[in-house]
């Protein structure tokens, strides 16, 4: 009997946790985008309709621009400014990959940012793991 309370104990805290993890993320489901469709879009060079944002520590995918960790405040306002003149309804993927979407310090601040500035096409790039292995470790394209 103490086992199985411990053991709901457990999972009712897990709930708990994802359930507050989710309340957090801004974006849902259909905002996320899968890497083996943007690896895709670049190696058949489509992407000339998107950007690719780096939000991380390095600009590794192909074609992205690197504004660094945007837990930074000078990097969130680099952001900013380079989104200016950037139409509204552009498609703009942002990615991070330093580690997993819970602990990552970068996407939220970004991601809010670009839904704040009233970007109406947002994806983020779906990296659970990190940009090792899901991007690099899949040998999808990089910037040289």
């Amino acid at each position: 009997m103490k086992y199985l309370l411990m053991m709901a104990f457990l999972v009712s805290s897990m709930f708990s946790q994802f359930s507050a993890q989710q309340k957090q993320d801004p974006w849902n489901d259909s905002q996320l985008m899968d890497p083996a469709f943007l690896a895709a879009r670049i190696t058949e060079n489509k992407t000339k309709n998107m950007v690719i944002i780096s939000v991380g520590p390095e600009a590794i995918i192909k074609g992205s621009v690197d504004i660094g960790p945007t837990h930074e405040p000078e990097n969130l306002e680099k952001l900013r400014n380079y989104l200016k003149n950037i139409p509204k309804g552009k498609e703009v993927v942002i990615y991070c990959g330093c580690c997993p979407f819970v602990k990552c310090p970068n996407i939220r601040p970004a991601f809010k940012l670009l839904q704040e500035m009233g970007f109406r096409n947002v994806k983020l790039l779906n990296l659970p793991k990190n940009i090792k292995v899901d991007w690099l470790d899949k040998d999808y394209p990089t910037n040289d």
